[in-house]
């Protein structure tokens, strides 16, 4: 069986055993000169390797590190319950400081707190920026006091499954969705009333 015939079965092992994204050109280099398969050769046996996967627990999917295998996101509440560590759950503040980012980035702390009517807690960007590495300060305004810009990282494409910033959701559909939870309690409160006048 030649080099070519095998590509998928090879970068299927790569990627299982990597533990992390890689990208074209990395796998590339893990080829012995003589062995290294084409650029298109290789494209073909990714998207041999996606296709195969396609009705599969994992899925082999291009995020902005590389190439990745990862589980499905249909699975995650069965895959949780393997670590007995709950997720971490953020606060409103932090996702509202963590969205406006991703969607006005380049954007300085000051602009943030304008946008969102309060200061924001100290702790809010260590944990974007220190713990979880998807924000950094890619400059500083040109204004007095030079605030830094703040900008996402490939750590938070990679976190949340995406390419680029492109395939964020359109933020129309993002306040659509945070309309329906809000039409969604307010529904909810009446049936409470009733149930409390009832006791």
């Amino acid at each position: 069986m030649s080099t070519k015939e095998q590509l998928p079965l090879i970068l299927e092992s790569l990627l299982f055993s990597a533990g992390k994204p890689l990208t074209e050109k990395q796998i590339l280099n893990l080829f012995a000169e003589e062995e290294r398969p084409s650029l298109s050769d290789l494209r073909t046996a990714l998207h041999e390797l996606q296709e195969l996967y396609t009705d599969r627990g994992v899925e082999l999917v291009h995020v902005a590190s590389g190439y990745r295998f990862q589980s499905r996101l249909e699975y995650g509440s069965c895959i949780g319950r393997l670590w007995e560590e709950k997720p971490s759950k953020y606060s409103r503040a932090l996702l509202e400081t963590l969205a406006l980012i991703a969607y006005k980035q380049p954007i300085t702390r000051g602009e943030i707190e304008e946008v969102r009517g309060v200061s924001i807690s100290s702790s809010i960007f260590k944990t974007l920026h220190e713990e979880r590495g998807w924000i950094r300060v890619v400059g500083h305004r040109d204004v007095p006091g030079r605030p830094g810009l703040y900008a996402t990282t490939k750590e938070f494409l990679d976190y949340f499954g995406l390419k680029s910033l492109d395939q964020l959701p359109p933020l129309p559909e993002i306040l659509a969705l945070e309309n329906t939870d809000l039409e969604a309690q307010q529904m909810e409160l009446p049936e409470l009333e009733t149930q409390t006048q009832e006791n």
